[in-house]
């Protein structure tokens, strides 16, 4: 098969999952959103299962695909006030340029809760953000560890669906107003400037 095709299908896939959600999904939406004649995608992905891991598997290409751009992008953070900078930044992106792509990966989030074989599929993506912030708070000089590593992906995840909805209250009250701030204070939760066990 067409592998430049192939390629085309799997990006309108997630093209129609970020714009439809997952009820969305259909062969036929798919052939529209790559602008292909119809009957394509289905005889590249013959049932929905093939096509939801068809978007599965793309969906996780770009996440590494991003992921190996940061690690690309030099030397980490150094201190607290560039790791806020970076995940403030993060932030920024996915309710940006990001939003269509952490859209797609949200829908099948869902999709995964009824799928097993589908949760496995995404289970990388999640897992790895654990041990990247670990990393990146140690690059930054700061106590990590799995905890604070927890606190710290675990908020910024909990923060992108209040993003992604835009609802002006929800985001006031989560301080996702301000990004910066917002960063600034997770990182005062996961890491404070002054450590219990020292006071």
């Amino acid at each position: 098969m067409n592998q430049d095709r192939r390629d085309r299908l799997r990006d309108a896939a997630l093209t129609v999952l970020a714009e439809a959600g997952g009820r969305g999904l259909t062969h036929r939406a798919v052939d529209t959103a790559a602008a292909v004649p119809p009957g394509t995608a289905k005889n590249y992905f013959p049932t929905r299962e093939s096509l939801l891991r068809a978007a599965a598997e793309r969906c996780l290409e770009q996440y590494r695909g991003v992921a190996a751009g940061l690690d690309g992008a030099g030397p980490g953070p150094t201190d607290r006030t560039a790791l806020a900078a970076l995940v403030a930044g993060l932030l920024r992106e996915v309710a940006g340029p990001g939003r269509p792509r952490v859209l797609a990966y949200l829908e099948l989030r869902t999709e995964a809760a009824r799928r097993p074989w589908l949760a496995a599929l995404l289970d990388p993506i999640g897992a790895s953000d654990f041990a990247a912030y670990e990393r990146l708070l140690r690059s930054a000089g700061l106590p990590a560890g799995p905890e604070r590593a927890r606190t710290l992906t675990l908020a910024v995840h909990g923060a992108i669906p209040h993003l992604l909805a835009g609802a002006p209250d929800t985001l006031a009250a989560a301080g996702l107003d301000d990004l910066e701030g917002f960063a600034r204070g997770v990182l005062a939760c996961a890491c404070p400037e002054r450590p219990e066990e020292d006071m």
